[in-house]
């Protein structure tokens, strides 16, 4: 298997959400833990089971981050030198043309997706046509309700 591309920023969120995980929300669980532990009888104590299953969904988080972090291969598109084309982790400004619709994407790791936030994966069809392009350049792009076409207004490395 190989590496799965993630953006600086992206690995920066999973460590930041890993060590929270860790550091408040282990010690807090186990916490819970003890104290309902301490109202006696398990069989029918709906504290401890609400706590167990609360230890077991972040304990599976845990386990999920250090996955993909051990699997990433970080890429820091400020480092790159790309010569203004689109690469993975590049900030794109594009016009949908015949429409006019403007929209901006920053092309991410199929992890940290989420097109409400602007963040697209690179394996969208969008980004598949986007990548190795420039500003100036018109892109096709073949999507369930037609083929759309966009102009490439700009291009960031941020």
């Amino acid at each position: 298997m190989g590496k799965t591309p993630l953006t600086a920023r992206g690995a920066e969120l999973l460590r930041e959400e890993l060590k929270h995980l860790k550091t408040v929300e282990r010690p807090r669980i186990v916490e819970a833990i003890a104290a309902a532990r301490a109202h006696g009888d398990l069989r029918e104590n709906a504290e401890y089971h609400a706590a167990k299953e609360q230890q077991g969904l972040s304990e599976a988080r845990i386990r999920d981050i250090e996955a993909k972090l051990s699997n990433a291969q970080v890429i820091d598109v400020t480092r790159l030198a790309p010569g203004g084309r689109v690469v993975f982790g590049s900030t794109v400004h594009v016009v949908e043309l015949g429409e006019g619709a403007e929209a901006t994407y920053r092309i991410v790791g199929e992890d940290e997706a989420d097109i409400k936030a602007g963040l697209m994966s690179v394996t969208s069809p969008i980004a598949r046509a986007l990548i190795g392009k420039q500003a100036g350049d018109t892109v096709e792009v073949a999507t369930p309700g037609g083929s759309r076409s966009y102009e490439i207004v700009e291009v960031e490395y941020i």
